[in-house]
């Protein structure tokens, strides 16, 4: 990663109205930490700052930072954070992290790709962003601002892993090599076809059931009307009998009267 310039001033206002103030006065309060220095706050120019977010593919910059009038005026450093605005985009602070152009650091970098995907362009695939940043290692001047892959040779239902991707010339690519970072998938609209139709199908049987449940119903009907009309007809001697059992009785009552 190629560095870039920016002056840097020592920043005497602090807390949130001289932030304020020196927003208005279009300048952007920031720290730089790191290093064997301890942290210092310091402001940028918004402009400066601003057209170097805008023009950087990410915001991962390596800037020489220029601080005047500072013990240790020369600084190599890494744009750690930058913070905006959530309505304007405008940025409001950013940090600066100290390096050595010796030393090796770790950063996380945007993932793009390039070409377009056999799978996609033969297949009727759709290409899917897994991953959206990598985690490098490498010395400064190294450290890529984002990581390409090409994807030409992707077939549908294929997978390009951590582990597979070749990290430019004295990178390191961390992390799990077998974690996805694109893929060719099926389209889901075709994916979720078939289960319509299984859907359908079982509506069709259960139409069935239910035509085959009302057929049994108006046959059981019938048979459900002849049983009450037995009932009623069973019905009928019992009542018959009834009528001797009191006879029966009166018949042996009058004897005992005439007894008497």
């Amino acid at each position: 990663m190629k560095s870039v310039p920016l002056n840097a001033f020592p920043r005497s206002l602090a807390r949130r109205n001289g932030a304020r103030k020196l927003r208005s006065e279009g300048r952007i309060p920031a720290i730089i930490y790191g290093g064997k220095n301890k942290p210092q706050n310091v402001e940028v120019s918004a402009r400066e700052i601003g057209d170097l977010i805008l023009h950087s593919v990410s915001e991962n910059l390596l800037v020489d930072l220029a601080i005047k009038d500072d013990a240790n005026p020369k600084r190599l450093a890494l744009v750690q954070e930058v913070q905006h605005h959530p309505l304007s985009g405008k940025v409001l602070h950013v940090d600066f992290h100290e390096v050595s152009p010796t030393e090796k650091v770790t950063i996380m970098v945007p993932v793009e790709t390039t070409g377009e995907a056999a799978g996609v362009k033969n297949s009727g695939g759709v290409l899917e962003h897994v991953l959206f940043k990598l985690k490098v290692r490498a010395l400064p001047k190294d450290l890529p601002e984002q990581v390409m892959i090409d994807v030409t040779s992707l077939e549908l239902n294929k997978t390009i892993h951590i582990g597979e991707i070749k990290a430019p010339e004295g990178v390191e690519i961390l992390g799990d090599k077998n974690i996805p970072v694109v893929s060719v998938a099926v389209p889901r609209a075709e994916e979720e076809a078939p289960a319509e139709g299984a859907a359908a199908a079982a509506g069709d049987v259960e139409m069935i059931k239910e035509k085959k449940e009302g057929e049994e119903g108006a046959a059981a009907a019938p048979a459900a009307k002849g049983a009450e009309k037995g009932a009623a007809k069973g019905a009928a001697p019992e009542k018959g009998a009834a009528a001797p059992a009191a006879g029966d009785k009166k018949a042996a009552a009058a004897p005992a009267e005439k007894k008497k």
